[in-house]
């Protein structure tokens, strides 16, 4: 785990670990990271559990109609709405919404703790949204620091790990991509790699997100009622199951996250194949 020298946007993981009882890795992607060390955001030390290590410790059932064998590994969350929520309830700025946005978040953490979830990888901040006012932006990085701060004892407690990947810079899923190539390019002319070398698992590697050691994500859930993923984690969302939620991120809560589990445990994921009979 690392200090945290330079707040960034978040994208957290979390995966369970062996010898506690609520074990997760908390870890950041480019899209919300600077390369600073852990948060609610997370930063660039890759720790992921394997299928068969044990999560150690007993999970608590789950809640009824949702089915332990077919739970997602990995779910990925757009945490939309902060902004309209503050609207809505007479705030005149959006730092009213983040606040209640990072109370969601704390709670979903615990959900996936309690529930088995491997790893959770939220974007909350990408590139793009440097262009909002300087003043949400700061508030947004203090913030961001503030929770890591608050939450550190917690997770070191629970045994949840926090690992941040990315660079200094905020995340956005075409850079990822392309950066990747540019890598591959450049050892293709250094002689590294050969031409016939470059496939899919060469590309994965050279992702800031890194898929290579973490699983794509099972699941992925936008809240606020908008249809798009917002450039966020474009290559890993191949053969993502898609879930959009209406409620805006701060009204995000357990009922609404069963409700998005259960459509998840209704679907059949067939990765480019046909439905079976």
């Amino acid at each position: 785990m690392q200090s945290l020298n330079f707040p960034p946007p978040i994208y957290n993981n979390y995966i369970p670990t062996p010898q506690k009882a609520n074990p997760f890795l908390f870890r950041n992607r480019r899209d919300q990271t600077h390369r600073f060390p852990p948060l609610l955001l997370a930063a660039k030390h890759d720790l992921a559990l394997n299928d068969d290590e044990d999560t150690g410790g007993a999970v608590a059932p789950l809640p009824e109609g949702l089915r332990r064998e077919v739970m997602p590994r990995h779910v990925a969350v757009i945490m939309d709405g902060n902004a309209r929520w503050a609207r809505q309830r007479g705030f005149l700025e959006a730092s009213a919404g983040h606040e209640a946005g990072g109370r969601s978040l704390r709670e979903l953490v615990e959900l996936c703790c309690e529930w088995g979830i491997r790893i959770l990888t939220v974007f909350a901040f990408s590139y793009d949204n440097w262009t909002r006012p300087k003043v949400e932006v700061v508030f947004l990085i203090r913030l961001f620091e503030k929770m890591l701060r608050s939450e550190l004892d917690n997770f070191m407690r629970n045994g949840i790990r926090v690992s941040t990947i990315g660079d200094s810079s905020s995340y956005s899923g075409k850079y990822d991509v392309v950066q990747a190539c540019r890598n591959i390019a450049q050892k293709v002319k250094d002689g590294a790699v050969q031409m016939e070398d470059i496939d899919e698992s060469l590309l994965e590697q050279e992702l800031e997100t890194n898929c290579a050691q973490y699983p794509c994500p099972d699941l992925l859930i936008r809240t606020s009622g908008e249809h798009r993923i917002s450039n966020f984690l474009l290559w890993q969302l191949a053969y993502t199951e898609l879930f959009f939620a209406e409620a805006l991120w701060p009204d995000f809560g357990k009922a609404e996250f069963i409700e998005a589990l259960a459509s998840y445990q209704q679907r059949q994921r067939r990765y480019g194949g046909r439905r079976r009979s």
